[in-house]
């Protein structure tokens, strides 16, 4: 889930509602059942082919001998089964089961243990327990969780399934899987064993296991419990350094390394780069901070809607000016207010921002229900028709790294206002993680960016610039290798990735074959983005990310956007609009 979700124009008017109003009314449950059976979604109310996913029916375990009989029951009949979790941020269709009868088991009543043993410094819980409710806890007994991602509306199983991360190449690193050190997963089993078991796996004991299951993308099993290595409490200083993009290239290596808990934030369009200078200081430093990061706020819906309606214009009339002042704004105001930063009660009053690990290290206020206000919500909500976005996350071999930023600065200065679609949003966000031991995460030293770019409400409706993000998105994945993000992208984002990841896919795959030989946690959607492969081009395939163009079909002729090399990375096939090709159809 997600440090750059949201878009940020607000004004100071919204500015003030929310210093007042710090809860919202919480997301919808993405699962949703009659008589005719179930629906499940993501947060965002829509998956990445806009099709709706049915199931049969779904269940609610609360301890881990209820989840063993639901598997075992599924096992002896045969069904289809997908674990959804309370949040379901996974912007993927993983969740997905495949088949009429399917079953969804929801592990949102899955979440009353948690267990610290001090001497061993580790945390078990229950896969469930929300990463806030885990965080919580282990700081209200004097410890910290090393490592989260910044978005806090995540399960721990949850969140360890598709890779979710912070930043920070120090210890164990960035990503929360490099912390587990314990996991206990149901399988499907023989009849002999009652059709379903509990495998127990640790860390030095297990590890061929154990490195499967850490990244599994939900397709090996349920996740029981985790167990997380935690940490004596600490404190983190925060500043925010908004300054020009100059030498960005060569800067961000050694920003990665001085800083522990270090990230960028890159407005290529406004030249800008925000450094994010955060480390470690004792649990006794003066400081009770808080990161209420400004996208993760609750919000007036009736802002949010016009907000879309606003990018919405800007699209409709190509007006690249009105995204690039937006863009201007949105950047003054993030600097205005530490972009969420608050030094202690409702707001920021100056840098560093020295707070505990827990009140740092991620955040997500909009999640949390109020009984003040009816009316405000997460940004993205989709009942009340929002924000409304991509979201691309590419993971770089460090030595990969340079030249892409240099290809985006090229790309940039032939016309920077082609980029203020993603300023407004959070720009390219830079996060660094460490080389894992998780067959399906990142085998080196790696830098992640994020950027969000608008999505429009029809499949078949082009947008603003789209071939400068279609171009980035294959500079990344394509030109300079990067791997996906399991948790986020379109489907072009996944193509190719079996071969990316190398002898760890089959490692994975044997695992997989061993724990779940007849598919039981397959779908044909889990499959797609796990193989990688490309399905069969359509009309417009492109316009969603479905497909790489290489006809002009693939894009929308008759609103003049034709497939064309793209216009740094002349491999890149991309949707560009020209209006003195427009075909009548």
């Amino acid at each position: 889930m997600r440090y750059s979700h949201t878009l940020q124009q607000f004004s100071i008017l919204s500015f003030f509602v929310t210093i007042w109003t710090v809860q919202s009314v919480p997301p919808q449950p993405p699962i949703r059942c009659d008589q005719t059976g179930c629906t499940v979604s993501n947060a965002y109310g829509t998956w990445p082919d806009r099709k709706t996913c049915h199931a049969a029916n779904v269940t609610y375990p609360t301890t881990e001998e209820d989840l063993r009989k639901v598997v075992a029951y599924a096992a002896e009949h045969n069904l289809k089964v997908k674990t959804v979790t309370k949040f379901s941020h996974t912007i993927p269709k993983l969740a997905c089961p495949s088949g009429s009868d399917a079953l969804l088991i929801s592990t949102s009543k899955y979440n009353s243990v948690i267990e610290i043993e001090p001497e061993l410094l580790t945390v078990t819980a229950d896969s469930g327990v929300s990463l806030r409710e885990l965080i919580e806890k282990v700081e209200g007994a004097g410890f910290s969780i090393g490592t989260s991602p910044y978005w806090e509306g995540v399960s721990i199983g949850g969140l360890i399934s598709t890779g979710s991360h912070g930043s920070s190449w120090s210890g164990r690193g960035g990503s929360v899987h490099d912390h587990v050190v314990g996991i206990s997963l149901v399988v499907p089993a023989n009849q002999s064993e009652g059709f379903a078991k509990v495998v127990r796996l640790e860390e030095g004991r297990d590890d061929t296991l154990l490195n499967a299951v850490k990244v599994s993308l939900g397709v090996l099993g349920v996740i029981s419990k985790v167990k997380l290595s935690i940490e004596k409490a600490f404190k983190r200083s925060v500043t925010y350094n908004f300054t020009s993009d100059v030498a960005l290239e060569d800067i961000f290596m050694e920003h990665g390394k001085k800083y522990e808990f270090g990230d960028i934030t890159w407005y290529p369009s406004r030249k800008t780069a925000v450094y994010r200078y955060d480390i470690r200081a004792p649990v006794n430093v003066s400081g009770n901070g808080v990161n209420d990061f400004l996208g993760f706020q609750s919000n007036p819906i009736l802002i949010s809607k016009g907000v879309r309606a606003l990018e919405k214009g800007f699209e409709s009339s190509k007006n690249e000016n009105g995204k690039c002042t937006t863009a201007d704004t949105t950047l003054a105001y993030k600097k205005l207010i530490g972009n969420g930063l608050k030094n202690s009660g409702l707001i920021f009053t100056g840098y560093p921002v020295i707070g505990r690990q827990g009140k740092i290290q991620t955040s997500g206020s909009c999640l949390y229900s109020s009984s003040i206000r009816i009316d405000v919500a997460c940004a993205w909500d989709p009942r009340y028709n929002g924000l409304f976005f991509y979201e691309t996350t590419a993971i770089f071999p460090v030595s990969r790294f340079r030249d892409f930023l240099l290809d985006v600065k090229k790309l940039r200065d032939m016309k920077p206002e082609r980029l203020c679609g993603i300023d407004i949003y959070n720009g390219i966000f830079i996060r660094f993680i460490k080389g894992s031991k998780a067959y399906l995460g990142q085998t080196e030293d790696s830098v992640v960016i994020d950027f969000n770019y608008y999505r429009a409400d029809d499949e078949l409706t082009p947008r603003l610039n789209q071939d400068v993000m279609e171009e980035m998105e294959q500079m990344a994945f394509v030109k300079h290798g990067a791997k996906p993000h399991w948790g986020k992208n379109r489907k072009v984002g996944f193509f190719g990735v079996k071969q990316k990841i190398g002898p760890n896919f089959d490692k994975f795959l044997e695992v997989k074959n061993k724990l779940d030989p007849k598919k039981m946690f397959s779908s044909e959607w889990s499959d797609e983005i796990l193989l990688g492969t490309e399905a069969s081009k359509y009309d417009g395939c492109a316009l969603e990310g479905n497909c790489v163009c290489s006809e002009e079909r693939h894009c929308n002729p008759s609103k003049g956007y034709f497939c064309k090399e793209g216009l740094v990375y002349t491999q890149a096939r991309v949707c560009r609009f020209s209006p003195a090709q427009v075909i009548v159809m």
